[in-house]
């Protein structure tokens, strides 16, 4: 057993810390791009995410995703229900000298927001309860063995058919962008959309905020993803900087032709397309192929978006659009963009650095697989939901606002005169109202002079 490097655990370790910070980020995010009377119950979703998740990784969900394959490759065994055997201070594989326990809990921060990121598709209309109920078992039958194709050291993905997914761009991405689309076309459009009511994000700082912390994060999702405080990591580090500084110029540039202006929103939506993007290939691309990936998934995520209103579909926050799309189109780059002049994972050399369309081909199974799989199991589950529980919020539910419908509270306490929220009911009464007096107007008159 090879001794345990205490740098390589800090930077794992922080690296995790940097991806769980992500799911409050994403909150944020969604947050501010949803009405005022719907952002506590966005922001809730991917809080309630990560409690739910947390638990069922530690029961089971570990032990699927990463133990021993004995089912062709499709998922692990249950030895190590409950993180028996993680607790002994035991080290991964060879070449990464970490403890067990920080492993699992690195790839715990993935299965948190992976279903997370679903809820932007179906903000203002589902049943909180319902939705966790679609979390747990999304994470178990989709999520969990998808992890053990893509990241087992046996998975069929990664081991049989050698398609390259350094961070999760199909584990992650395309999977939960998948989801999404199955899952609003379940629970059908938002009452109103998309003319009769408009549907702008509320607080676009918030929106602001969120994509940085998301950037910030993301450097644990990807540099951290080498298990090691090494070169890989620093070129993962790297690309996932130039690739993401690309994808919001090319989002922002498609906008401004466009559409005659450039949006804060865009440029938010940018960065994570390109985040998205660089995902599943900054183990295995030079910066200067970061950069063109970048800017093609920009480009790519910003028309993209616009297919809900052609085909349709109400994708409320455009997961569909950015992250089925993006994490597509940046593990099908990798077929392109691929060296080992990059001195990453991989022996392969893409299209453009003298290989063959081999790679591009596997790179296309994977997202195909991932992505059907996905599909279908999501859209069986919302709609074994929907026809038992309920999963849709009712109409004079979601016109009043899913705020205090699900929550009883709201964000914005702006009126002196109403109840309503959890203060209400906890029986604080708001401040009385300040009637003016017959001398107001003067005093008025005077501060005015």
């Amino acid at each position: 057993m090879p001794p345990i490097n205490a740098g390589d655990t800090a930077w794992v370790l922080a690296s995790t810390a940097l991806v769980l910070l992500m799911t409050p980020g994403l909150a944020l995010f969604y947050g501010g791009l949803v009405r005022g009377k719907s952002v506590l119950n966005m922001m809730m979703m991917s809080f309630s995410t990560v409690g739910l998740v947390s638990v069922l990784w530690v029961a089971y969900g570990y032990s699927i995703a990463f133990t021993t394959d004995k089912y062709q490759g499709l998922f692990g065994g249950f030895e190590a229900l409950g993180l028996r055997g993680a607790l002994d201070g035991s080290t991964g594989a060879d070449e990464h000298k970490i403890p067990v326990l920080a492993f699992a809990a690195f790839q715990l921060m993935f299965a948190i927001i992976t279903p997370a990121l679903i809820s932007g598709a179906i903000a203002d209309r589902a049943k909180f309860g319902s939705w966790l109920l679609f979390v747990g078992l999304w994470a178990t039958i989709v999520y969990f063995p998808v992890a053990h194709w893509v990241f087992g050291a046996d998975g069929w993905i990664l081991s049989k058919l050698k398609a390259f997914d350094f961070a999760g761009g199909t584990a992650v991405h395309v999977n939960a962008g998948a989801a999404a689309l199955a899952l609003c076309l379940v629970l059908g459009k938002r009452v109103g959309w998309p003319k009769k009511e408009s549907f702008k994000p509320h607080n676009v700082p918030m929106v602001l905020l969120g994509a940085g912390l998301l950037w910030f994060g993301w450097f644990g999702f990807n540099a951290g993803s080498a298990l090691a405080a090494n070169g890989l990591s620093a070129m993962a580090f790297m690309n996932t900087q130039v690739a993401t500084g690309a994808a919001l110029l090319g989002w922002i540039v498609v906008e401004w032709l466009r559409d005659g202006k450039p949006t804060a929103v865009g440029g938010a939506s940018g960065a994570v397309a390109g985040l998205v993007a660089i995902t599943p290939a900054c183990s295995t691309v030079e910066p200067i192929g970061a950069i063109a990936i970048g800017l093609i998934a920009g480009v790519v995520c910003a028309l993209a978006i616009g297919l809900k209103y052609k085909l349709g579909f109400d994708d409320s926050l455009d997961v569909v659009g950015v992250h089925m799309v993006g994490g597509a189109v940046g593990a099908l780059l990798i077929g392109l963009f691929a060296t080992t002049l990059s001195g990453g994972t991989g022996d392969i050399n893409g299209v453009f650095y003298g290989g063959g369309f081999g790679q591009l081909g596997k790179q296309a199974i994977a997202v195909a697989a991932v992505g059907g799989y996905s599909f279908v199991v999501t859209w069986l589950l919302g709609w074994a939901i929907d026809k038992t529980i309920g999963f849709r919020l009712s109409p004079e539910a979601e016109a009043a606002g899913i705020d205090m419908a699900e929550h009883a509270e709201s964000a914005y306490e702006l009126s002196t005169t109403g109840g309503g929220s959890a203060f209400a009911l906890a029986g604080i009464a708001p401040a009385p109202k300040v009637e003016k007096t017959a001398a107001a107007p003067e005093a008025e008159k005077v501060g005015a002079e």
